[in-house]
């Protein structure tokens, strides 16, 4: 498969990083991936649509070899769309495709919502619209979120080398550590003893407020781009069935498809869902 081709792209506040699949002469597909991967989650699936698409997939900030924010600031879904917005400006994006998973998936929903005329295509694994809040635990969530924080918190961890690595993602995730590699040799950075993660550590802190489901609904329904949407089977637990349901109604031109698998459907099944893909436009 074909190999990628590395590329920073500098925004007024800060700079991202990508990894590009095809030919510059062919139509672009802005890819965005889930919360603590980065790019590398499409490193399977990129080369099997480079020969159609020219692929860029991004380091969300704070995500990858993307750099994190500065000191103060913090890591909301509103942010980083702002960010993807600022990155396919730089790139000359007049219009193009975007597939998003879990997070990505999320945030790609709301560039949709926000630039339908830039849309070619929304292509959705694992997501739609932005983790919602039903008010159940929404005065614990913002207490915990503005609590004080001594100091900088606990030493990053140390890994004694990228196996160790991918085996600690893969008790967190349930990702198949030779699954996980691609995501894992991207997010570590050579330390004294070993390799830490790369990743923003705020980037695990919770969100002080979400969007009320009522709201998402309202923003979902801004999607103008036909849109194709995969979820795994059996469902995963924070995007439950009756939800994805009622979500997917607000989106007048959906496709929603299921495959068996977990969450990182496009890292274990990386040819059924480029045929999912190819089938979705």
């Amino acid at each position: 498969m074909s190999a990628s081709v590395e590329r920073r792209i500098a925004l007024p506040h800060l700079t991202l990083a990508a990894q590009i699949w095809g030919e510059d002469s062919l139509p672009p597909l802005l890819a965005l991936h889930g919360w603590l991967d980065n790019a590398g989650s499409f490193a399977q699936l990129a080369p099997r649509l480079a020969a159609r698409w020219q692929v860029i997939a991004l380091d969300l900030p704070g995500h990858g070899h993307a750099d994190h924010l500065a000191a103060g600031a913090g890591y909301h879904y509103v942010d980083h769309v702002q960010a993807v917005l600022a990155a396919a400006d730089a790139l000359g994006l007049e219009r193009y495709t975007l597939l998003g998973h879990s997070l990505g998936a999320g945030i790609a929903s709301l560039v949709a919502t926000a630039r339908p005329e830039r849309i070619e295509r929304l292509l959705l694994i694992e997501g739609l619209g932005p983790l919602g809040d039903d008010g159940a635990h929404t005065l614990q969530r913002f207490r915990d979120a503005l609590a004080p924080r001594e100091g900088n918190g606990k030493p990053l961890r140390i890994f004694r080398d990228v196996a160790h690595a991918a085996a600690a993602r893969s008790m967190a995730s349930g990702l198949p550590a030779e699954l996980a590699r691609p995501i894992v040799e991207r997010g570590l950075l050579e330390a004294d003893g070993g390799w830490r993660w790369r990743s923003d550590p705020r980037l695990t802190r919770p969100s002080a407020v979400r969007l009320a489901e009522t709201q998402v609904h309202a923003l979902l329904r801004g999607i103008t781009a036909p849109t194709a949407m995969l979820l795994a089977r059996p469902a995963t637990a924070y995007l439950p069935t009756p939800m994805m349901r009622s979500r997917a109604a607000c989106v007048a031109d959906i496709t929603v498809s299921h495959m068996e698998g977990g969450h990182h459907l496009h890292l274990e099944h990386p040819a059924d869902v480029a045929a999912w893909i190819d089938a979705a436009t």
